[in-house]
């Protein structure tokens, strides 16, 4: 999808939240400034919701939101970090650093900068369920250190894997799966907007698709229209089915095998975080390509570990790390 996306250029304002208690919550954090913990599904619109507060809060939120994806940190090695050119002006002559130094400078520094507009500065950190639990007690510190300047929001789909001190210093706002009447009507607003041909029976089929997932349904409307020019029922009907991750799904493998480690795990941080995908539906997508591509032993080997990545999954906290375990595995040949 060549086109910028539609979750991007059609992002809500916080009064356009389909969900009335979520937006209640956020429009209070606006007045006075709070921690908060949000807490959902993938896809359910937690970021979304967090950049409509940091708008709505902000005179100047380019600059007064400062977004940090945990996939961005953990998992990644030092050389990786330093040279990523959002972080990589906080790291300059500090290449002697550990790993863990290196993330909490990035944080202190990121916390500790006068807001350009005035009265605080707004950090979100996404997907934080990947946070180790060391990395997290220098979380709480800084959170404590900058409590009168910086707002902390933590979203996650796994609220239980972040310690006690972290959520009893945020404020909980639970963001579920929106119902199909929701989606639609996001749908609705959008399709108004870029003044495109649709009908009802287009939208409900798309969100019926995604299945409680918004940011899957805006860009399967999105590739509707892209292929279709309209958000038909039937343009739908012929898109969708054609919509899947094939073949991100089919690269990642290809990149995996041939020892390409970085670019396959960069398709995978694709599918979890952009797809909003969980580490046990990456599984299930790498075991549907596998029946069609492997056999025989080599068949059986995948299937093997994939059982034992998703017993780690239930063990242990990444599905980021358990995925990237299987990817390398695949490609320990090469």
């Amino acid at each position: 999808m060549d086109a910028p996306l539609w979750t991007e250029t059609h992002a809500p304002e916080l009064a356009e939240l389909p969900q009335d208690d979520a937006r209640e919550y956020l429009e209070r954090a606006v007045e006075e400034p709070i921690n908060l913990l949000l807490q959902g599904p993938p896809g359910s619109g937690k970021t979304a919701a967090a950049r409509a507060l940091a708008r709505q809060a902000h005179d100047d939120p380019d600059n007064d939101l400062v977004e940090i994806n945990v996939a961005d940190f953990f998992s990644r090695t030092k050389t990786e970090i330093k040279n990523d050119p959002r972080f990589e002006h906080f790291l300059v002559g500090r290449s002697s650093m550990s790993k863990r130094d290196m993330i909490n400078h990035v944080l202190k520094e990121s916390a500790s900068y006068a807001p350009v507009s005035g009265g605080y500065t707004t950090i979100l950190l996404d997907n934080a369920e990947d946070v180790r639990e060391d990395f997290q007690q220098a979380l709480r510190r800084i959170m404590e250190q900058h409590h009168r300047t910086t707002q902390f929001i933590i979203a996650t789909r796994q609220p239980t894997k972040l310690i006690p001190p972290i959520r009893s210093r945020c404020f909980p706002v639970s963001v579920r799966s929106p119902t199909s009447d929701e989606i639609v009507t996001v749908l609705e607003r959008i399709a108004e907007k870029e003044g495109i041909e649709y009908d009802a029976d287009g939208l409900e089929f798309v969100a019926g698709y995604a299945n409680g997932n918004l940011r899957q349904a805006i860009l399967a409307a999105q590739t509707t229209v892209e292929d279709e020019g309209e958000l038909t029922m039937s343009a739908a009907y012929e898109t969708i089915g054609e919509v899947g991750l094939d073949e991100e799904i089919e690269s990642m493998l290809d990149d995996a095998e041939a020892g390409e480690f970085t670019d396959a795990r960069s398709t995978l941080d694709d599918l979890l975080v952009d797809e909003g995908l969980d580490g046990e539906e990456v599984l299930e997508l790498i075991l549907q390509i596998a029946r069609k591509r492997y056999q025989g032993e080599q068949l059986a080997r995948v299937h093997r570990l994939a059982a034992d990545i998703e017993f780690e999954m239930h063990e242990g906290s990444s599905d980021r790390i358990h995925a990237s375990h299987l990817l390398a595995e695949l490609g320990r040949d090469a």
